[in-house]
């Protein structure tokens, strides 16, 4: 039983549009929680802006390692696993670390 030559690139095509639509979340996420925090609207020690961080560099890691782009695979996956970080500190009341000037 043969594939469909026409279907398979129509599901190629479909599965690229899929993960550009992701990826585009991903990184919205992360970008509104910048801005929200930039702008004074969110606070950057609080739950919202650290989840938003963590699940939009999460998406982004995944998507980076499906795609084997190393690169943005450690960028996101660190960024993912430092906002995991805060995330955990903040849930067991204890604030992210201060940085001291």
């Amino acid at each position: 039983m043969s594939r469909n030559p026409r279907k398979s690139g129509i599901d190629r095509w479909y599965a690229r549009r899929v993960a550009q639509a992701v990826q585009i979340a991903g990184a919205l996420l992360i970008l509104l929680a910048y801005a929200a925090a930039q702008s004074g609207h969110l606070n950057h020690r609080s739950r919202v802006y650290l989840v938003l961080n963590f699940v939009g560099a999460a998406v982004l890691a995944v998507l980076a390692w499906h795609e084997e782009q190393w690169g943005f695979l450690l960028l996101e996956g660190v960024w993912a696993l430092v906002s995991l970080w805060g995330l955990i500190r903040v849930f067991r009341h204890r604030p992210p670390a201060e940085v001291h000037p």
